[in-house]
């Protein structure tokens, strides 16, 4: 039978990861009822609370880690601003780490920040299921999760409805008559890419339109994996007549390939992204596009890791901010129905 972890002690007393450590370190303004729901769960799995975590806890510092994809994503450049705007206001400093997406690097960092036994970690995942921030929890460190989901309702949350914001660009490029659309996204283990590919195909039956799966390509979230798949697509025998590209950096690549292949935005085929960047609206055409608040969903994350430190009993909030329609002239009717 394997060791029982706070994760087991939190499900059995029905409370969450750091309500529990929160009663073994005895922190917190934690009911009585509360602490005696957890003691008793603890008794009945034999649960022992790990002494180097409580000794971590017991020293930790004024320094919020922040694990992100690429800080030279644009993206992330302007939320890694507004979350260290906040920790300063709040005499925090910030220790700032890229995942580049891969799972082991993001768990390495992960371990860093419990070694170092950071304040508290706000974390664009780059997997849902992350056992890296469970032993954060039972170390005592919050954790919030930025722009992606965590598989775990008990941590606190800033995110946008991918969803939704693909079905407003996908229904934007179908009222103005294509059909053949084009998408471009990343792998399935992160959470916006599912939601922007789940978003893609909602359209379609929204529109009563059926879902080419030739017309979909999945790749690096990167600007080298725009270019690779919007050539797959352009070398169709019939090429779409618009691409949706999931991200900035693939919108990028998207656009290498259509200016390789000689082709006229919007003539030729139109192109729509999922994010905004300062200097698209200059691009020649200007970009349509779904902007995010990038700014304030960093800020937003930073606020809500204060109000744990400060309230670490308070109700976990998970806020969903609002995303924009940009119509610029990327965008338009396209030359001819296709079949």
């Amino acid at each position: 039978m394997s060791t029982p972890t706070s994760k087991d002690v939190a499900k059995y007393a029905g409370v969450s990861i750091a309500t529990v450590s929160r009663v073994v370190n005895k922190q917190g303004n934690v009911s009585p009822e509360i602490r005696a729901q957890v003691q008793q769960a603890i008794e009945a799995l034999g649960y022992q609370p790990s002494r180097t975590a409580q000794r971590l806890r017991a020293k930790r510092g004024h320094v919020i880690g922040l694990i992100i994809s690429d800080v030279q994503n644009p993206f992330f450049t302007a939320v890694a601003r507004g979350i260290e705007d906040v920790a300063y206001q709040h005499g925090y400093s910030l220790i700032l780490c890229n995942s580049d997406e891969d799972s082991d690097k993001e768990h390495l960092y992960l371990d860093v920040m419990r070694a170092e036994a950071v304040a508290g970690v706000i974390l664009a995942t780059t997997v849902e299921e992350n056992p890296g921030v469970h032993q954060l929890l039972e170390g005592g460190i919050p954790v919030v999760a930025l722009d992606r989901r965590l598989n775990d309702p008990g941590i606190d949350s800033v995110l946008v409805d991918s969803v939704q914001g693909s079905v407003d660009l996908m229904s934007h490029l179908i009222e103005l008559g294509h059909r053949r659309i084009g998408f471009i996204g990343g792998p399935a283990t992160i959470t916006t890419m599912r939601e922007r590919r789940d978003g893609y195909l909602l359209a379609h039956r929204k529109h009563g339109l059926t879902v080419s799966s030739e017309l979909m390509r999945f790749g690096s979230p990167q600007q080298a994996g725009g270019y690779k798949c919007a050539q797959e697509l352009l070398h169709l025998q019939l090429p779409p007549t618009a691409i949706f590209a999931s991200n900035n950096l693939v919108t990028l690549g998207a656009l290498y390939a259509i200016q390789e292949r000689g082709l006229r935005i919007p003539d030729d085929i139109s192109i729509v992204c999922f994010s905004d960047m300062p200097w698209f609206a200059l691009l020649q055409p200007p970009l349509t596009v779904i902007s995010q608040p990038d700014y304030e969903l960093g800020q937003k994350a930073a606020e809500l890791l204060v109000e744990r430190f400060e309230h670490p009993d308070k109700p976990v909030s998970h806020l969903q901010l609002s995303l924009k329609l940009i119509v610029r002239a990327s965008t338009g009717r396209p030359a001819q129905q296709a079949a």
